[in-house]
């Protein structure tokens, strides 16, 4: 299996030594940061887990409050986008990463002394705010360290790994449940989050010891001088500005980038709202004619994010193949979304045609790995400050709308028909394929502008190098214009 896993990433490297170098930040940088993600999706998701699991009928929940409380998180989340990218510049990734990690951790086994939805609400504001760090971050460091033919495959991954830990912790809540439900007087919800908060420590320890930074800062003991150089070498060299100053704020504002990346990852995130805001799950404990065992609720919806996880290594692979045609996961967005709303809405009894929806809606996680290597490939050639802050406004922005977009119309109120998310849905995939046709635009201008500019540079440099053209230079002109 692992050696299928580093057949499949590598191919592209031709350099002397490429290849290794390679091998070794796969091993190295893939195998932290998906770790780290999937405990973050399992800290994360844990929570419908534990919902669905007695939670809802220990604490007493009622109405709507499992929304407000991941409205709470989105809010602590959306908060620490940009300001985590932003220290990624200032502290070296490999002490930033496990120091939130160790946090977030400490914070998820608190969640077991819980006492009131009112508790849970508090803990998830700070969690969402040190998790906000992982998923932005990862990005960050793996179009830093990975060119566009490798940014895909890399991306996918870990997305992927994230969507396992959407899908595994079903599973592992089942056998909590199962297992230590009632031991030493708690619930198998609560050791739940104990179990998840000491199963991430490991992972930060790791981190802190042997994670590489950036190209340009590593101090990694397993790469020598000559394999440092070449990471270098391997990413366009762009100019720096301090990403906290006024000039650099005026850029940032000044670009489309920033604008046409934030919103394409806005309508995006809500294109996600059936996964995300576990509607399957919460179809299942509202059944009008069924009910559902803790077993069944905890592992059906699993079916989803391994939907997920296969249409996310799929489309990243192809993309890619196809050398970076990354917008292509916009337009299958956009039918997947109209599609499978139109069939909930045709059909509102018919469980079979909700589960088949719910499930195909999965593949819709494709756009995370896609989209964001898809602005990881187009800010290649701008300044690493503005990168970082266009991928954390991307998912700033996204989860800014989405703080309230869940309750407007996922609330779990609404269940189990969510007649207005339905329209919702196809309001937004349709907007997801307007917006990819208009930031393609965009991009293919800027790329033939950057051509014009690249060929005129060449040519001012030629005329000024002697002996290049015919003519003498002129008197009290320099030659190297």
């Amino acid at each position: 299996m692992v050696n299928k896993l580093i057949q499949y990433l590598q191919g592209d490297q031709n350099a002397p030594g490429e290849r290794k170098l390679v091998q070794k930040l796969d091993f190295f940088i893939l195998t932290f940061c998906c770790l780290m993600y999937f405990l973050n999706y399992l800290d994360r998701t844990n929570l419908n887990n534990a919902y669905v699991s007695g939670m809802k009928e220990d604490l007493n929940f009622h109405g709507n409050q499992l929304n407000q409380i991941n409205t709470v998180f989105t809010v602590g989340y959306t908060v620490g986008q940009v300001p985590c990218n932003i220290a990624l510049y200032y502290i070296k990734p490999r002490i930033f990463f496990p120091t939130c990690m160790v946090v977030w951790a400490g914070l998820t086994m608190a969640t077991a002394g819980a006492h009131s939805p009112g508790d849970i609400m508090a803990i998830r504001f700070f969690q969402a705010i040190f998790e906000a760090s992982t998923f932005v971050g990862t990005h960050y460091i793996l179009g830093s360290w990975y060119t566009e033919k490798e940014l895909g495959k890399r991306s996918g991954i870990f997305t992927s790994s994230g969507l396992a830990g959407t899908m595994i912790g079903g599973f592992i809540q089942t056998g909590i449940h199962k297992s230590m439900n009632g031991r030493h007087g708690l619930t198998g919800w609560r050791w739940l989050f104990i179990i998840d908060g000491i199963i991430t420590l490991p992972v930060a320890i790791y981190g802190y010891l042997l994670f590489p930074d950036t190209p340009r800062n590593t101090n990694a003991p397993y790469l020598t001088a000559e394999e440092k150089a070449l990471a270098i070498s391997r990413v366009p060299e762009v100019s720096e500005r301090t990403p906290i100053s006024w000039s650099f704020l005026r850029h940032c504002f000044s670009t489309w980038y920033w604008y046409f990346f934030t919103v394409l990852w806005i309508i995006a995130g809500e294109t996600e709202s059936f996964s995300t805001n576990a509607l399957l799950a919460l179809y299942m404990k509202s059944h009008p004619t069924k009910t559902y065992t803790v077993s069944q609720n905890n592992n059906y919806p699993t079916g989803v994010p391994a939907v997920g996880i296969l249409s996310t290594l799929f489309w990243a692979t192809l993309t890619d193949f196809l050398s970076g045609k990354r917008y292509l996961v916009g337009y299958w967005i956009g039918i997947t979304g109209v599609i499978t709303s139109a069939l909930i809405l045709a059909y509102p009894n018919n469980t079979s045609v909700h589960f088949g929806a719910y499930y195909w809606a999965g593949s819709v996680y494709a756009c995370q790995a896609t989209f964001f290597a898809w602005a990881n490939d187009v800010l290649r050639y701008e300044e690493d400050s503005l990168r970082a802050v266009v991928i954390a406004s991307m998912n700033m922005g996204s989860n800014a709308v989405n703080a309230w977009w869940s309750i407007l119309f996922y609330g779990a109120n609404f269940a189990p028909q969510f007649t207005r998310g339905m329209w919702a849905m196809i309001a937004v995939s349709i907007a997801m394929a307007m917006w990819t046709g208009l930031l393609v635009w965009m991009h293919v201008r800027t790329e033939k502008r950057r051509e014009i500019e690249a060929i005129t540079t060449v040519s001012e440099k030629e005329d000024g190098i002697p002996g290049m053209n015919e003519k003498a230079p002129v008197e009290g002109v320099s030659e190297n214009v």
